[in-house]
């Protein structure tokens, strides 16, 4: 992987805004060079770092662990103009099986209300990994009440 770029500097409002729980549309570069889209979870950290898990197998997974670089575009579904597109490289990448998994236990927690014990078993079954994404900058097209 590349040597990161510093870590871009999150407004508050860019926190307040990334910290509920939206869904994130991510990039990543396929081994052609092409880019390729999924959406996922995913979890604003205290240290400014987005985590994104996902079942091991997947495309974009391995594209991370492969290229690094990701780009997540974020946007407020009530007013669809207020949106944050973030660029961002791996920082870490997590592949123990309790920590991936409690990684995605948290983001369950966080997108759903109360779910099921039979809908986290589900993911108790999978081979997961965890990726720490650091921000390297940040397109902010906040629209009012967003900041």
């Amino acid at each position: 992987m590349r040597s990161a770029p510093s870590p871009a500097t999150l407004s508050e409002p860019l926190r307040r805004f990334l910290a509920a729980p939206r869904t994130a549309a991510l990039a990543t570069v396929g081994a052609d060079g092409a880019p390729h889209q999924t959406f996922v979870w995913y979890r604003l950290e205290a240290d400014g770092a987005i985590l994104v898990n996902s079942m091991v197998g997947r495309r974009w997974p391995a594209e991370l662990q492969r290229d690094g670089r990701a780009a997540l575009a974020v946007a407020n579904v009530e007013n669809q103009l207020s949106w944050v597109g973030l660029a961002a490289v791996v920082m870490a990448v997590d592949d123990d099986r309790q920590r991936a998994l409690a990684d995605i236990i948290g983001l369950a927690h966080r997108y759903q209300e109360h779910p099921t014990e039979a809908y986290l078993d589900g993911f108790r079954r999978q081979q997961r990994i965890s990726f720490r994404l650091r921000i390297t900058a940040v397109h902010d097209h906040l629209r009012a009440p967003d900041v």
